[in-house]
């Protein structure tokens, strides 16, 4: 069991991610920048408690960030003294509206990137989980979906990795962190194929993969 904090508890991914962690039997705690909402979404999930963001990054094991590209660069901030040795794991994905369906990256080539430069080199910082539909999280059924996960840490990495089959995900890794661009720009691809299928949260498998794990 691990000490988990979910930044961004509250918004649809957060609360997703958080529920299939606390039902993976892991010490959940909901981090939001409204106390009231996190208490909620703690109480409803079965949560061990809930906090302030800053306040829920600290003494944990992993700490999972999960806001807007727009609240990134604040909420790394806010956490950056507070995570210690934490595998911090970032969901970011650089969206800009209104043209989600095109592939829009930052100038420093991604999410990950500008992540690395707000926390600075020590930090343990994994991206993952972009490419997952957070309602699909946010339910009790198998989700048809590989979960890549990226790192310049390998042994943060694999720490991602382990946590996915109790969700009920399948985590690969992806390699190093610069990597995380394919998957940040894969999610726009993904609302695209959405619309244009009539997709209830396309997903994302890896076949052939001989030595992968087994998916759940």
């Amino acid at each position: 069991m691990a000490r988990i904090a979910v930044i961004g508890g509250t918004g649809a991914l957060g609360k997703g991610i958080a529920r299939r962690l606390v039902g993976a039997g892991h010490e959940v705690t909901i981090g939001s920048r409204s106390a009231e909402k996190a208490q909620a979404t703690a109480q409803e999930l079965g949560a061990a408690d809930f906090a302030a963001n800053a306040d829920a990054a600290e003494g944990k094991d992993v700490v999972i960030v999960t806001v807007p590209h727009s609240s990134q660069a604040d909420t790394l901030a806010g956490i950056r003294d507070r995570v210690g040795e934490a595998v911090v794991v970032d969901t970011t994905v650089p969206l800009v509206p209104p043209k989600v369906m095109r592939v829009q990256l930052p100038a420093e080539g991604s999410a990950a990137m500008q992540a690395r430069a707000h926390l600075g080199a020590d930090i343990r910082l994994v991206t993952a989980f972009h490419n997952v539909s957070a309602h699909h999280l946010d339910s009790d059924h198998p989700i048809d979906c590989d979960v890549l996960v990226f790192s310049d840490d390998v042994a943060a990495r694999q720490t991602v990795i382990d946590l996915c089959p109790g969700m009920g995900l399948r985590g690969l890794s992806g390699g190093a962190l610069a990597n995380s661009a394919a998957a940040e720009a894969l999610t726009s691809i993904l609302i695209y194929m959405n619309r244009t299928y009539k997709a209830d949260g396309a997903g994302i498998r890896f076949t052939n993969l001989a030595e992968a794990p087994a998916i759940p």
